[in-house]
């Protein structure tokens, strides 16, 4: 049974939900975001379920493993001089 919700609803359309949370991991990707950084900002601000986040997130890795290894090799600096 659906219900009128104001965003995608995972169980009412999975398809468009699975959507908006690629878009929402792609605008953490533009502020350059760790994973973790982005499940939890997802988490805190979008009520994303982490276990989903990282389903995205690990699909996307699979479809685009150039660009994933060309973007963490980016945050390295940033993060090893956060630590």
């Amino acid at each position: 049974m659906c219900h009128k919700h104001q965003f995608p609803c995972l169980h009412c359309h999975p398809h468009d939900y699975i959507r908006m949370v690629q878009h929402m991991i792609e605008s953490c990707l533009v502020f350059q975001m760790s994973k973790d950084e982005c499940v939890e900002a997802l988490a805190k601000h979008a009520n994303i379920e982490p276990v989903i986040t990282l389903t995205v997130w690990e699909e996307l890795l699979k479809e685009n493993k150039a660009f994933f290894q060309e973007y963490f090799q980016a945050l390295s600096p940033r993060q090893s001089s956060v630590d």
